[in-house]
């Protein structure tokens, strides 16, 4: 693949592997093999990876939209956001796994917000630049589909699965968290580590699990850790809180999940990464050395300024970010270090003085923040990428760490090919058609879909697979399009909101679906501006009906079209996201 000198658009060299027919579940003795099709609601045979594609004109029409009532919304609200010309693609997702550095395994498309990545808070979303026409700094994001002609066995994906241990994912809630005061910070230590002593308990439990995957008993491991995690997580913002301080948003950290990392090394194809040199890295991101776990306790009086300090290193490291986009392809080799990571260190060394100052007022002056000053790219081929602050992989909170995507084609072991930009992207609020909408929440996250499926079990999967002219049906395999159609992936998000949570322990119960036959939101949940994302593709006739292009996907999915989802964030301004209310609320279509 090549990429033109002004970084905006990807030219396909090297289409690479056959999407497999099949995903290993479990293990036989030592190994058992299911396999996946049809969304996981059949059986594949396994010498054809064909049998995950189908001839759209083969898939029956099941899309029925209810009829609008008197008192729904019919109107439509556009955004052009661009099919990320800026070549901003990550293996982060800041909504399912916030703060997990490479927490998706696989390449996303961002499109919107050019700061954000898994560590950004909703400060930085809101300083970011956009790709977005309107203005809107709102991030959406969705798994790239590649192009590949290689062939894997099936058999090497057992092997690889019969090898790794899953092992528990959580988000490190030490490194999110603002100032602690002092009279709280013997207490918040225990909870921490509390919150380490559960997570080793669920990866003990985890053993039993090896070589194989059990998705009734992986939800029931994270829905066990997820209740204690919730408890213990909001004793810590009650104890910071009554001390003084201030702890807003912990629940986004809740949540954890169950990685196989592991899959990607063992994976055939992979070994050759250790030879890529570092020019052809794609999408370096700004690591710095975390500040926050390394604070003492802070007195009362200088809490305010101390946090400040905090989120300006967060606002700093997100403008370093942005800039590595948007200066893609500027100056000469040096260019990242003496435009971006120098005067960046300058900054942080000044900030990181005025935290040790503010507390020194009151406190011991705390010891070696400068050490902390010096951040890096996060692009080391063949060697961990993983700052040096970081948990080592013995470390309760972090599985070994993931080779950072890299060559021209941004790729991961088991995610191969080149990768194929989206010809158009169609970004749609719409309305109810029982109600009228409320604006939807500044810093709402929601996903739809389910990226695991097999790991997980696919209640919360989604058919999002389709063909331009055929608007009436979804299928949950690749579509194979008549000549002249792009393949299309129409993906839509919950359009009910509770009316209080912009975010809930697993990231899906503060919105829901409306009902399919009625178009109602559940009780206790309102209307809001309902998120339709439709990406379409140019992808040559003879690559579809041979199966030779696929999603990226975690390493146990193995590329299951059932595995699609999209994620967003809402960084539309209040009163953006009340012009778009009310465009839908009277019935017209505005952009």
């Amino acid at each position: 693949m090549n990429r033109r000198k002004n970084g905006t658009a990807l030219v396909q060299t090297r289409p690479a592997r056959i999407a497999l027919a099949a995903v290993v579940l479990a293990a036989t003795g030592a190994l058992t093999v299911t396999f996946v099709s049809s969304g996981g609601k059949g059986t594949a045979d396994a010498a054809t990876s064909l049998d995950q594609f189908v001839q759209i004109e083969n898939v029956s029409p099941n899309v029925r939209n209810p009829q609008p009532a008197a008192g729904g919304s019919t109107g439509r609200f556009t955004v052009d956001c661009g099919t990320n010309g800026n070549g901003k693609f990550s293996p982060d997702n800041p909504v399912a796994q916030p703060g997990i550095r490479n927490g998706a395994e696989h390449v996303h498309d961002f499109v919107g917000n050019l700061a954000i990545t898994a560590n950004s808070s909703n400060a930085d979303l809101d300083a970011s630049g956009t790709t977005c026409r309107n203005g809107d700094k709102s991030s959406y994001f969705w798994p790239v589909v590649r192009i590949d002609k290689s062939v894997r066995s099936d058999n090497q994906v057992q092997q690889a699965l019969a090898q790794t241990q899953p092992v528990v994912v959580c988000p490190s809630v030490g490194k999110r968290l603002r100032a602690v005061p002092t009279g709280a910070r013997g207490t918040v230590d225990r909870l921490l580590a509390e919150l380490d002593r559960q997570q080793a308990a669920a990866n003990q439990r985890m053993t039993a699990s090896r070589g194989r995957i059990d998705a009734a008993f992986n939800r029931e491991v994270i829905d066990s850790l997820r209740e204690r995690r919730a408890a213990m997580i909001k004793q810590i913002s009650t104890t910071v809180t009554a001390a003084g301080g201030n702890q807003p948003g912990l629940v986004s950290l809740v949540e954890c999940d169950i990685s196989y990392d592991d899959m990607h090394a063992r994976m055939p194809g992979s070994a050759h990464r250790a030879s890529i040199k570092a020019a052809q890295a794609a999408n370096p991101r700004i690591q710095c050395p975390t500040v926050r776990d390394k604070l003492p306790g802070v007195p009362a009086g200088a809490l305010a300024e101390v946090n400040r300090n905090l989120d300006e290193l967060d606002r700093q490291i997100s403008e370093a970010n942005e800039r590595l986009v948007t200066s893609r392809g500027q100056g000469g080799p040096a260019f990242v270090d003496n435009a971006i990571l120098g005067p960046l260190r300058a900054k942080r060394i000044a900030v990181l003085d005025r935290i040790a100052i503010a507390i020194s007022r009151q406190a011991a002056r705390p010891q070696g923040l400068e050490a902390f000053a010096t951040c890096t790219l996060d692009q080391a081929p063949g060697a961990s990428a993983a700052p040096s602050n970081a948990p080592t992989a013995a470390a309760p909170t972090t599985p070994a760490a993931l080779p950072d995507p890299q060559g021209p084609d941004f790729e991961l072991p088991g995610n191969t090919g080149g990768i194929v930009r989206p010809a158009q992207v169609l970004i749609e609020y719409r309305g109810n058609p029982v109600s009228k909408v409320v604006p939807m929440p500044k810093f709402l996250r929601a996903l739809t879909g389910d990226a695991k499926p097999t790991s997980r079990g696919p209640a919360n999967a989604r058919a999002t697979w389709s063909c331009s002219g055929f608007a009436d049906r979804l299928s949950d395999k690749y579509p194979i399009c008549p000549a002249g159609s792009q393949v299309q992936r129409v993906q839509d998000f919950p359009g009910c909101w509770d009316g209080k949570n912009i975010d809930s322990d697993n990231h899906r119960n503060h919105v829901a679906f409306a009902d399919k036959a009625t178009g109602a939101c559940p009780q206790g949940f309102q209307a809001i501006p309902q998120l339709r994302i439709t990406i379409g593709y140019d992808i040559p006739r003879d690559v579809q009906v041979k199966g030779q292009y696929a999603l990226d996907s975690f390493p146990e999915e193995n590329h299951n079209p059932f595995s699609d989802h999209n994620d967003f964030v809402n960084v539309n301004s209040a009163q953006t996201m009340q012009r778009i209310a009310t465009c839908i609320n009277k019935g017209k279509n505005c952009s």
